[in-house]
């Protein structure tokens, strides 16, 4: 109130109006900023909502498709030589409609980049883009955890030899709504320096409904020596059971490939002990010094690296 000149029978000094007047302006900026932290809150509430709405649509598209191509594998007759019944309108139709929803939805943002402490949080495939900038050494290097959520798996295995450049402190990695559905896609995760945390989000990821997909996990990421799966701490005899539900796979994939599959695999260090092997030299007991040797070293064992991962697209490449 400007205008009072008394307050409580005392004359207002020029002093208490100038305090005042602080006062005021400092609960000014504090409402300015909490009315701007409100704005941020829920520009990125929508923007995540509007990235799982997105990722919602692209997978109800891949289903539509897979569905209409098992209906044409499925058709039980031919009539003159045609299909008994095929949808080509009906998938018109509704490809035209999703097509024309993202559209609608693509107004607002369709990925985000956070960091929140020690975590990067990472929604929808454009925030991988964010690996090809440049971070300052101060922030990259205090990211522990690496959040994924509303991207392709398959996606991310493109973006792994980036993180572990970028962001070479990550032990965390965290995968929520990313199409985890066999067990195969995490020996992609083997590329990584270390690991000590995987989480895997049952939303949006069916492999965790496999009963012993964490054993799979503890196998093949053995060299990682995983502190926690899911939050729950590692147990030696996890590590045991992992080894007797799963070494005999290392082995048999390894027998299968042929020689020079194999050399391409390892690395150059390890191939005079490949030959070693192959001649005969090396028997049981050579085979379990070399795996070990490899384990205390921090390295991949040479029969667990012929258990990868090749994503769609590389397949196709491949292919071609």
């Amino acid at each position: 109130m400007m205008q009072l000149r008394q307050l409580d029978m005392k004359r207002i000094t020029e002093e208490e109006r100038r305090m005042a007047s602080v006062a005021a302006r400092k609960e000014e900026e504090r409402k300015r900023e909490s009315h701007k932290q409100t704005l941020l809150k829920e520009k990125k509430r929508l923007t995540i909502c509007n990235i799982a709405r997105q990722w919602e649509i692209q997978q109800n598209r891949i289903a539509l498709v897979a569905s209409l191509n098992q209906d044409k594998d499925n058709e039980p007759c031919q009539i003159n030589g045609s299909a008994a019944y095929v949808f080509p309108e009906e998938s018109r139709s509704l490809d035209t409609i999703l097509s024309s929803a993202v559209q609608g939805l693509s107004v607002l943002e369709s990925h985000l980049v956070e960091v929140e402490g020690d975590t990067l949080c990472l929604y929808g495939a454009g925030a991988l883009e964010c690996l090809d900038r440049n971070w300052s050494v101060q922030t990259a290097g205090i990211i522990v955890t690496v959040s994924f959520m509303f991207i392709e798996f398959d996606e991310i295995v493109q973006a792994l030899t980036k993180l572990k450049i970028k962001f070479p402190n990550s032990v965390h990695l965290k995968f929520k709504e990313t199409n985890l559905v066999m067990l195969q896609q995490f020996n992609a995760l083997a590329q990584m320096h270390r690991i000590e945390q995987l989480t895997v989000d049952p939303q949006g990821n069916p492999v965790v409904n496999f009963s012993l997909w964490k054993y799979y996990v503890l196998f093949r990421l053995n060299h990682f020596n995983l502190q926690k799966i899911n939050g729950v701490k590692v147990t030696g005899n996890d590590i045991v059971m992992a080894e007797r539900l799963f070494g005999i796979l290392a082995y048999v994939a390894s027998s299968e490939l042929p020689h020079y599959r194999m050399l391409s695999l390892i690395g150059e260090s390890r191939r005079k002990q490949f030959h070693y092997l192959l001649e005969g030299k090396g028997k049981k007991s050579g085979i379990g010094s070399e795996e070990s040797s490899d384990n205390r070293s921090g390295g991949e064992s040479t029969t667990r690296a012929t258990l990868n991962y090749m994503t769609k697209d590389f397949h196709m490449e491949k292919l071609e």
